[in-house]
Order: C-alpha cells, then structure tokens, then sequence
C-alpha cells in the first residue's frame, strides 16, 4: 500500500543569475511501512527534500501526496493540522522546549491538538525510549542521545503515518547514534511507521530497506536493500 508520493518536485530559490535548483524533477513513491535511508553530498538537495515532504517547505512545482492527499491543496491551517497529526518530524538538533520537562515536551503535539494523552500509548513509549527515571528532567539535564530520545518520542507521540528524520545521529558518537536507529527501527517494526531518514553515515543507511541517492537535486540512484 503507498503511504507516499512524490511526483516531479522541483524546487528553486532566488532568480536570475543568483538562482539555485536545490531539487529537479523529484519522483518516487513509499509503501507503507517501508524503512528508507536518503543520501547524497552536502548541497544534493536532501533536506529540502524532506522539508517538502514533511510539508515545512512549499516546492516551485510538484505534488506531495501523503496517504493519498495532496498536502500542498491544503491551506495553511490545514496543513499544520495535517502536520501535526500525519507527520513526525525529528531533526539533528532537538528542538526541546527548554522549560518543559521530558514529560512534558513528549505529550507537547497532543496538548497542541487539544488531544487527551493516551496513557498506556505514552508508557508503552517512555518504556522504549529508557526515560523512565527521566520524565521530570528538563532539557539540559539530559545528555544528547537522552535529548534526542526526548526528540523521537514527541515525534512518535501521534502515532503518525510517516516519520521523517533528518540527520538524527548528526550530534552523537557512535554507540548513542546505532541506539537511535535501533529505537527508529523498533518503532518503524513495532508500529509499522514509514521511516524516511537523512544519514551521511554509510553503514546507518544500509539498515534501511532502500537507499534513495540524490545529487545536484536528482536522483541518481534508488536501490532496494532488502524487500
């Protein structure tokens, strides 16, 4: 079943003899549940790419349909509804409110949709994550593998039909960062998430189920690794 599909994204900034096509006629589609690692050089075009995607940034021409609706048909207030609910955003950097503590950023997209927590679906979660003895720290009591754990789990909050993470291990060593893909890839089996992850790091991608390679905006490549 596609859960995603991306249909002739292009994307372009500035005009004249500054501009830049940061993406060039981007076509794919997603199952659902499919775990896939995109990957290209500094300036490929890999995280405007997930920017479109999750619905941050608008492309120049294209279509975006995710769970078969046109994002980018939706005015603003739509879409961040749609964002909100359908998408899991989770960056290299954090983003935690630094005021909130643990419990309080994860449960954070919930209150915003004016949604009750569902408690056992928050347990279940903090479980996974190992914040047990964490959930009245704030941020900065927190090392970084703790951080993006937090990061994560505000992102698989609303159990959303796709979950895009761009360069998640950036900021970590090598022991946190495999500890962040097995939990990305626990929640990608466990709940049957579409995961679709930004990585520099070659061994992280050949985890995933696909390889997307993007260079100067195309793509260049797109290899199955494992069905």
């Amino acid at each position: 079943m596609e859960i995603l599909r991306v249909e002739n994204i292009s994307k372009v900034y500035g005009k004249g003899p500054t501009q830049v096509k940061a993406l060039d006629g981007v076509s794919f589609s997603v199952r659902k549940g499919e775990f896939i690692a995109i990957v290209g050089a500094s300036g490929s075009g890999k995280s405007t790419l997930m920017h479109i995607i999750g619905g941050v940034d608008r492309p120049t021409s294209g279509k975006v349909y995710i769970d078969n609706t046109d994002i980018y048909s939706l005015n603003a207030a739509k879409l961040a509804i749609f964002r909100r609910r359908q998408i899991g955003l989770i960056y290299q950097f954090y983003n935690l409110i630094p005021i909130l503590n643990v419990e309080e950023n994860l449960t954070l997209p919930l209150l915003l949709d004016g949604r009750q927590v569902d408690k056992a679906r928050l347990d279940e979660l903090i479980t996974a994550l190992g914040l047990a003895d964490r959930l009245n720290h704030l941020p900065n009591e927190l090392s970084g593998g703790q951080q993006q754990r937090v990061s994560i789990g505000r992102a698989l909050i609303n159990n959303p039909a796709l979950v895009l993470a761009d360069e998640p291990t950036g900021n970590l060593d090598s022991r946190n960062s495999q500890e962040i893909v097995d939990l990305l890839r626990y929640s990608n089996k466990r709940y049957h998430q579409t995961l679709i992850m930004i990585t520099h790091n070659h061994e992280i991608a050949l985890q995933a189920d696909r390889i997307i390679t993007l260079e100067d905006g195309r793509i260049v490549k797109d290899e199955v690794i494992r069905s």
